[in-house]
Formats: structure tokens, C-alpha cells, sequence
């Protein structure tokens, strides 16, 4: 057992806390556990930080007291009003320049409000993203911190020295004030929900071909040796080779109905708030919602008629062009992903580095791939570059799927297999793209029915209004943008 005060705290001991305590002890810190409940704190102890540098706490007095000035204490419970519970049991033990350290999935609100009360009291809050799961916490996480950026060169080696290594880089720096580290894992969250869609979309279309599991894992271990080489990608591998006690694969066994913790949504809601189109995300999240409605499901399926065509070309191309597909979709999610961190950080003047947002993501987390280098690569060369989609590695590679990219989306529809990631990704694309859009009948049809206004080619700025019918007066409505 280490004797000493220790260099942080942790509380919270389920996976996930004791993971990262461990992570933490290899890389040579002296740890205080504590949980609520003591008895878990014990067992601990007795097994697997036996012999490690990891002290134990019975109390919330008993954990502050044993730690180093300034004291580092890191929460890992259930985001909300867990948190909220914590912080009011540890600030009365704490002193002026203490630093308060959240790591859980909370909302990016959440931690905007505390780091201004805590701010008010004299101490520093710091709202982290920790993404990895249970293998990346112990072993190398991604992590996102931002809040006071005064408590940054406290913790700045403990959680640098932890994290995954990219480039020989960790995925680890500050993000911004207030809220941004929340709001960046939040997004990031949200990517990993379009990544699994678009994978279970083209997973969908391989049944339809008549793929069988094993040929489906080759086709993904292969992919995984290319420009989609990525975390998702070659779990799904291993997924698709699984099987049962029986001999019998698992993944056709378990029930199509899929869960969430809500990350994914607020980056929905998040999205129509600040007005930006991050239309492959919101698929992904109303696609798990209709997942959820199986029993109704089941009964449709046996009275909507769906196409009685069947796919009649070439299996190996149409792969191929499936490929394609996910790469294309894949970049669109990324790129408005992007466009949401652009718009919130100016909204919050947030001063975010784009390029290091994604050397975090490079390792460590569920969203890790290769793909991200290039990322941080459009970046580094353009700070200011508007989208991804402008960039000139992301223009080749959307130049050159895009014809198998609109055949497998034209090719779904035929067949009637649902591929809402895959589709709107292409919308999109082809909306940013447009130099003219319908918007214009959009905005004469508000004026028509409610003086809203629009404005004309050429005077812009100017807002005018028209007497469609000649009995509906020529008074406008205020001027809005929704």
C-alpha cells in the first residue's frame, strides 16, 4: 500500500473508475478511491489494487484529507443529479484553487453551470469526455477536458500520461472553457451513433444480396485493411464470426431493438438548435427509436406491401460500390459533425483546435480510425476550412464514390431495405452542393400565409413583403430566421 498523500481522487468504482485508477497507478500516481459504497472501496483494495499506489477513502472528509494541494478529485458516476449530489458533499471540505473533475457523460449545459458556480466559490471545475470504454479507460482513453482552464496545468500530466498515443501524441488537450469538453464528447458520441448505423445499414444490405456471416466478415477484415480501417469496423468483423455454445452464429439470435444513453440526442437537439444540418446523426437516433417499436414492426411487416424486386447484377461489384457508400456517408457525418463544433464554439466563443479534436479521436476512443489523421491533416493545412467536404483529400475521395455511392442508394430503394444514414448523407451532399434551392417558394409560401418576408436576388438585407391575393393588406410580420 502507498503511503503519502495521494495526487488525485476518484470516485466511482464501477468499470470504468477502476479502470482508469489502475491506469492511472501504472503511470505512477498515487490514487484515492472512494464510492458510496465503503464496502466496494474494500474489495477493491484486497484485489486488484492490491500492491498498487492506491489508497482507499471511508468518507468524503476522509478522501479530501489525504490528498495533495491543489486537490484533484475526478467524479465517474451517473451523469445528472448524481454529480450535482457529489459536488455539494465535497465543497464544504475544500479549499480556494481545488479542482472538481466530472467524467462522466454529462450534458455540456450541465458542466457550463457548474464551472460558474464552482468559479463563484473559488474553486475549479473541469468537465472531461472520457471515451474508450472499459478496455480504453484501463489501458488509454480519449479524453476531452475543458471547464477553468487555471486547473489544466494541474492535471494536464496525469491525464496526458494516461491517455492512447497517436503519432506518438496523446489524445488528450484542453478543449475550451465551460462546457466544451462535454461538447465535444457529446459530438463525438453522436458520430459513433451515425458509424454504427451506416455499418448496419450496409450489414442490412449484405443479408439482402444473400452474403452469408462469414463471407460478411471477410468483407469487413478486408475493408479494415483500407481507407476504412477503424475500431467499428473491425469489431464488426468479430461480431460477424461469433458463435454460440451451439456452433450456430449469435448476431442473427439477438432481438432487433436498439438502446441509448441520450448522447446521440442531445447532439440532435443540439444540432436544431444552433441551426445546423446534422442530418445523418438525427437518422441515426430516429432509427434506433424505430427499432424500438418491434411489436409494431412485426404486425406491418404483414400487412404493408413492400417491392417484389431482387437484386440481379454482380455481388462483387455492388460490394464494392457498398463500400464506397460508407466511406462517402462516413465523411458527410464527419464533416457536419464538424460544422456543429464550428457553430457552438462560435456561439460560446470557444477558441477550439480542430486538428487536435481530432488527434484525440485517433485513439482511445469507439470513433478511432485512420480516417481521423486525415482529419487532423485538412485541418492543420486550413484552420478556417469551412468543411470537410472542401477539403482536397475529402473532394477526391467523394469524387470518386460518388457514382457507387448513388447506385447503392438508388439500389436500396428498389429493394425496399431502409438506409436512412446512407440516404440523407447523400441529400446532403447534393444540398451542399446545390447552388440554387427551393428555399425561395419556402420563403414566398411564409410570406403568403404570414407576412413574414423574404428577400429579393440582388438586395439582399432588405426585406420585403407582397399582397399575394390583393385583400391581405400590405402589413409584414417581424422579420425571423426559423
Amino acid at each position: 500500500m502507498a503511503q503519502g498523500k495521494g495526487d488525485i481522487g476518484l470516485i466511482g468504482l464501477a468499470v470504468m473508475g477502476q479502470n482508469l485508477i489502475l491506469n492511472m497507478a501504472d503511470h505512477g500516481f498515487t490514487v484515492v478511491a472512494f464510492n458510496r459504497s465503503v464496502e466496494k472501496v474494500h474489495a477493491f483494495l484486497a484485489n486488484e489494487a492490491k500492491g498498487k499506489s492506491i489508497l482507499g477513502a471511508e468518507s468524503i472528509p476522509d478522501l479530501v484529507s489525504k490528498l495533495k494541494s491543489p486537490r484533484r478529485i475526478m467524479l465517474l458516476v451517473k451523469a445528472g443529479a448524481a454529480v450535482d449530489s457529489f459536488i455539494d458533499q465535497l465543497v464544504p471540505h475544500l479549499e480556494k484553487g481545488d479542482i472538481i473533475i466530472d467524467g462522466g457523460n454529462s450534458e455540456y449545459t450541465d458542466s457550463e453551470r457548474r464551472c460558474k458556480d464552482l468559479q463563484a466559490k473559488g474553486l475549479r471545475f473541469v468537465g472531461a469526455g472520457v471515451s474508450g470504454g472499459e478496455d480504453g479507460a484501463r489501458y488509454g482513453p480519449s479524453l476531452m477536458p475543458g471547464g477553468n482552464k487555471e486547473a489544466w496545468p494541474y492535471i494536464k500530466e496525469i491525464f496526458q500520461s494516461i491517455a492512447a498515443k497517436a503519432d506518438g501524441q496523446p489524445c488528450c488537450d484542453w478543449v475550451g472553457n465551460e462546457g466544451a469538453g462535454h461538447f465535444v464528447k457529446m459530438v463525438h458520441n453522436g458520430i459513433e451513433y451515425g458509424d454504427m448505423q451506416l455499418i448496419g445499414e450496409v450489414y442490412h444490405l449484405m443479408l439482402a444480396l444473400g452474403v452469408d456471416q462469414e463471407q460478411m466478415a471477410d468483407t469487413f477484415a478486408e475493408w479494415n485493411k483500407g481507407e476504412l480501417d477503424s475500431f467499428l469496423i473491425d469489431i464488426t468483423k468479430d461480431i460477424l464470426r461469433y458463435k454460440d455454445s451451439d456452433g450456430k452464429h449469435l448476431l442473427p439470435k439477438i432481438r432487433d431493438t436498439a438502446g441509448q444513453k441520450g448522447t446521440g440526442k442531445w447532439t440532435a437537439i443540439a444540432a436544431l438548435n444552433y441551426g445546423v444540418p446534422v442530418t445523418l446523426i438525427g437518422e441515426a437516433v430516429f432509427s434506433r427509436c424505430l427499432s424500438a417499436l418491434k411489436p409494431e414492426r412485426e404486425t406491418a411487416s404483414r400487412a404493408l406491401p413492400g417491392p417484389t424486386a431482387k437484386f440481379s447484377g454482380d455481388p462483387k461489384k455492388f460490394l464494392e460500390n457498398v463500400r464506397q457508400a460508407l466511406y462517402a456517408s462516413k465523411i458527410v457525418s464527419y464533416a457536419q459533425g464538424f460544422m456543429l463544433l464550428r457553430e457552438a464554439a462560435a456561439v460560446h466563443s470557444w477558441d477550439l483546435d480542430y486538428g487536435s479534436i481530432a488527434l484525440m479521436w485517433r485513439g482511445g476512443c469507439i470513433i478511432r480510425s485512420v480516417f481521423l489523421g486525415q482529419i487532423k491533416a485538412a485541418f492543420d493545412k486550413d484552420p478556417g476550412l469551412r468543411s470537410l467536404l472542401l477539403a482536397p483529400f475529402f473532394l477526391d475521395a467523394i469524387t470518386k464514390a460518388q457514382d457507387g455511392w448513388r447506385n447503392v442508394v438508388a439500389t436500396a430503394v428498389t429493394l425496399g431495405i431502409p438506409t436512412p444514414a446512407l440516404s440523407t448523407a447523400l441529400a446532403f451532399y447534393d444540398g451542399y452542393r446545390s447552388e440554387r434551392l427551393p428555399a425561395n417558394l419556402l420563403q414566398a409560401q411564409r410570406d403568403y400565409f404570414g407576412a413574414h418576408t423574404y428577400e429579393l436576388l440582388g438586395k439582399e438585407g432588405t426585406f420585403v413583403h407582397t399582397n399575394w391575393t390583393g385583400h391581405g393588406g400590405n402589413v409584414s410580420a417581424s422579420t425571423y430566421d426559423a
